[in-house]
This record gives structure tokens, C-alpha cells and sequence, in this order.
């Protein structure tokens, strides 16, 4: 049997065998690249769905679109929303037109359909890259309770790993405008103590964003274990009674036969006695039964909280109204998590600002991994398996995104999305680990710049007639490849030595490389 080691990371701890330490580090750093890989999908996908509305949009472009609805049309969608059951559905609710997404949908027991201007039917909502997307935020792709228990885990991970940071960083406030691109020693020294600089100052100065967020997506995944409880508790698992404090709570079941809802009515009443308002969503609970009910979700502006939820019953007379906007403050604020972690409070500004800090959120994940594999190569213990790992989750996952986009493209709205990324992202970690190589973030890098500009040409070119929103889409995928790519295609032409004709059709050759 051997005797004590001391293992380089862990001066000072002796352990019984190098095979047991070996085997615990591993498990640990196993376990860390996870937890970071997850955190980095959470915050890039996080960052896509700040423009979810736009999404849908950009992937089904040709939806019929308008800026509002009146009440007889509405009514006409959901008469025909209930002709087109053998029996009535458990429920209806439509999406009513924004400025974000100027659509209205309706989703009753079968798949969500767009409606018309007049009214009618149209077409099956078909986004299905949206919602994959969408998931892989909310829930990691996992059953719902699950998934979103594990992403609210993630957000108070970053909490404390944001606060954390500071309390490491004592020098915080006089290193705030310090950043230092170059280094002084080799290669390894300069790339550590740029990507430390970014690191530490992106994290500082984003830091209310970065707790905003991060302390928001844990109230909105770890919430759910809370109302969960509640309704075990005290409402024998019916989870709808959980929300009645927040929601308001919910219809008294009466299967009896009764006339269709009358959302006409409802909504002219709110457009009679609550003009400013917006109207946003609508429920109908049991439809076509005599304990039917409607529920007209307006938005909100004199606050964060989301919005005022309005209720009527079957025949479209006002019952009563939640009151969340007015409501005590713990309702609100329990009300404003989702504007706050989305941005969605203050139109297009404040969302693009929640896209750059998303963006940055990456960098911050990023860097704080490669700081601490370039610390590690430079003690002399490189892990090029594990680099080359990360380096899959850092520009693989962007490009299987967009790959799963081609695939929905070809295969319809029935492709396994999520089956399709997820075992296409284990697949290539297991190669990167098997056979690591050398520069293979740099060849991922371009490998995305590659797939970014044509996906943005060819949909501008396959999509025929298609929304602004989609077009400033397609132009970020092009300039964000062009971005990507620019490196390389200065390196090419320094190699060359000038800037000839040939140097530049080198130069564009590199996009190959």
C-alpha cells in the first residue's frame, strides 16, 4: 500500500493513495464544469428570450398580424373555438396583440391556432424552435417541476457566487476602472490577467443586474417547492388554491350545460370602465358549462407588478378583479419578479439592455471558467480534455442551437429539438475528451461565425415578406458572424504582410479554416 501524498492543488492535506484523490478531484471537477456548462446555457438562452416574442415571429414569419382586436371578433374566434369540440373544452385562452408581437392565438384542447383580424382560424401556431429555446431556459429542457426547480438552483447559485466575488475582491472599488489587456509575462500570463481584469469588471459593474436577475430566476424556480408545499399542506395538493393569495383563487366547478361565454361583454365592459388599460390575456375556465368563467389579464404600467387580473361570469358581467397593481406590496412585489428578470417594464430600450447584460453574464461565466483553467495549466496541471470539453459548451451550444434550427426547418415542427441538441452536445464533449484538440475554441469560433451569417441570409431570402423585428434578427446574425470571424481575418492578413488581392481572398479563405 502506498504512503501519504500531497497532491500539488491541496498543499498541506495528506490523503491515503493518489488513486482516491484522483478519483475526488475528478468527481469534483466533474461536477463544477457541470454546474457551470448549465449556468452558461441558463444565461445564453436566457439572453435569447429577452426577444421571445420576436423569436416566434422571426421563425414563423408569415402569421397573420394586427395591432388589435375588436370584442366581435374575438367572440367570433372562440364560437368557433367551440363548434370545432365534440365536447367542450377544459379551457381557452388567447393571446391578444402587442406591439413586442402583434398576433392573437388560441389555444383550446387541441394545438394553439393564429387568429384573424375578423376572427376566424387561421393556421397552427407553428414555433416549435421558439419554445425549445424557451424550455432550455425555463426548465433545461427537463419535466416542468423538475427543470425549474434546477434553473432556480442555478440563479442562487450565481447569487452567491456574485456576492461572494465581492467579498474576495477587497480592492473593488479602486480596481473598478482599471483593466489591463496585456500582460507582461508569457502568453499564459497575459491571457489570465486580461480575461481576470474582464472578469472582475464586468462583474462589478453589473453586479445589481447580475443579483436582479440571479435572486429573481431562483424566486421564480425555488418558489414553486414553496407553493407546492402550501398546497400540500393545507389544499390536499391542488396547487391552483396555492396561488389564490397571488391570483385569485380558483372556479367553483358546475359541469351543467350552459350557453357559450360572452367575452364580447366582458371586454366591452373593460373598455368602458377601465379605458387605460391594456388588454393582454384571456381565460375561460370551463367553457360552455354553468361554472364557467372569464378572466381578462390586463398589463400594468403604474407599476412592476404584472398586470390586473378582471373576472366575469359566463355571460360577461363583472364579478370581481384581483387587484395586483393596488394590491399590498407583497403581492406586488411577489407580481413584479417576472418584469424585473425579463426587462420587460420599459419597451425596447430597456429589453436591449437586457440583452447586453445577458451577453456580458456569459462573458462573466466564461471567463471565470478559463481563469481557472489557465491557473491550473500554469501550476503545471493542464487539462486539455477538460478545456476542450468547455470549449463545446462555449460555441457547440450556439451552434447546435442554430443547427436545431436548420432541422426544424427541414423536418418540420415534429423534430425531436431537444432530444436533437442534448445528445449532439453530450456526443461532442465525449469526442472532445477522447481525442482533445489543440486551438478547438478558435476553429468552434469560426465554425459559429460560419453557421451565423448564412442562417441570417437565407432566412431574409426563404422568408419572403417578413417583420422588421425578424429583419434586424437576420441582420444581428450576419454582423454578430462577421464579428466573430474579424479576428482571424486580420491574423490572415497580418501573415500575409500586406493587403493585396491575394492576401484578401486569403483572408477569406479563413472562414474555412
Amino acid at each position: 500500500m502506498s504512503g501519504s501524498v500531497k497532491h500539488p492543488d491541496f498543499k498541506g492535506i495528506d490523503a491515503p493513495g493518489t488513486g482516491f484523490v484522483r478519483r475526488a478531484l475528478g468527481g469534483h471537477t466533474a461536477i463544477g464544469l457541470v454546474a457551470c456548462a448549465l449556468l452558461y446555457l441558463v444565461c445564453l438562452t436566457g439572453m435569447l428570450a429577452v426577444f421571445g416574442a420576436r423569436w416566434e415571429r422571426w421563425e414563423q414569419p408569415q402569421a397573420p398580424e394586427m395591432q388589435a382586436m375588436s370584442p366581435q371578433a374575438v367572440q367570433r374566434a372562440v364560437d368557433s373555438a367551440m363548434r370545432t369540440e365534440a365536447t367542450p373544452p377544459a379551457y381557452i385562452a388567447l393571446q391578444m396583440p402587442s406591439p413586442a408581437n402583434p398576433r392573437t392565438t388560441l389555444t383550446g384542447s387541441g394545438e394553439p391556432h393564429y387568429v384573424t383580424p375578423a376572427g376566424s382560424l387561421a393556421g397552427e401556431q407553428a414555433d416549435p424552435w421558439t419554445s425549445f429555446m424557451l424550455d432550455m431556459h425555463y426548465y433545461l429542457n427537463l419535466p416542468g417541476t423538475w427543470g425549474i426547480m434546477l434553473t432556480g438552483a442555478l440563479g442562487a447559485m450565481m447569487a452567491a457566487a456574485s456576492l461572494t466575488g465581492v467579498l474576495a475582491h477587497p480592492r473593488i472599488l479602486r480596481d473598478a476602472f482599471r483593466f489591463r489587456a496585456k500582460g507582461r509575462e508569457d502568453g499564459a500570463a497575459m491571457t489570465q490577467l486580461a480575461q481576470a481584469d474582464l472578469h472582475n469588471r464586468m462583474g462589478t459593474w453589473l453586479l445589481p443586474f447580475i443579483m436582479a436577475l440571479a435572486i429573481t430566476g431562483a424566486m421564480l424556480g425555488l418558489g414553486q417547492i414553496v407553493f407546492q408545499s402550501i398546497a400540500t399542506e393545507r389544499y390536499g395538493g391542488q396547487i391552483a388554491k396555492s396561488y389564490a393569495s397571488l391570483y385569485g383563487s380558483p372556479a367553483v366547478p358546475d359541469a351543467t350545460r350552459a350557453s357559450g361565454p360572452r367575452v364580447d361583454v366582458a371586454m366591452g365592459w373593460l373598455a368602458r370602465n377601465r379605458p387605460q388599460n391594456t388588454l393582454n390575456y384571456i381565460t375561460i375556465e370551463a367553457p360552455g358549462t354553468k361554472g364557467q368563467r372569464i378572466a381578462l389579464l390586463t398589463l400594468n404600467d403604474k407599476n412592476l407588478s404584472y398586470g390586473d387580473t378582471y373576472r366575469f361570469d359566463g355571460t360577461g358581467h363583472y364579478t370581481d378583479d384581483v387587484g395586483i397593481s393596488d394590491g399590498p406590496k407583497g403581492q406586488q412585489a411577489l407580481s413584479s419578479i417576472y418584469k424585473i428578470h425579463f426587462g420587460t417594464f420599459g419597451g425596447v430600450p430597456v429589453l436591449v439592455a437586457w440583452f447586453l447584460f445577458g451577453l456580458a453574464l456569459c462573458a462573466i461565466v466564461v471567463t471565470g471558467t478559463n481563469i481557472w483553467l489557465t491557473k491550473r495549466a500554469r501550476r503545471g496541471h493542464p487539462a486539455p480534455r477538460i478545456e476542450a470539453m468547455w470549449a463545446i459548451v462555449v460555441w457547440g451550444s450556439p451552434i447546435l442551437l442554430i443547427a436545431t434550427y436548420w432541422l426544424r426547418l427541414v423536418a418540420g415542427g415534429s423534430a425531436p429539438l431537444a432530444i436533437a441538441f442534448w445528445s449532439a452536445l453530450v456526443f461532442a464533449m465525449a469526442v472532445a475528451a477522447i481525442r482533445p484538440i489543440a486551438r478547438l475554441a478558435a476553429y468552434l469560433r469560426m465554425a459559429l461565425a460560419a453557421a451565423m451569417i448564412p442562417t441570417g441570409l437565407g432566412h431574409a431570402l426563404l422568408s419572403g415578406q417578413w417583420p422588421s423585428s425578424s429583419a434586424i434578427i437576420d441582420l444581428c446574425l450576419i454582423g454578430g458572424g462577421l464579428i466573430l470571424a474579424a479576428p482571424a481575418l486580420r491574423h490572415r492578413v497580418r501573415r500575409t504582410g500586406s493587403t493585396s488581392p491575394a492576401s484578401l481572398d486569403a483572408a477569406g479563405r479563413a472562414l474555412g479554416a
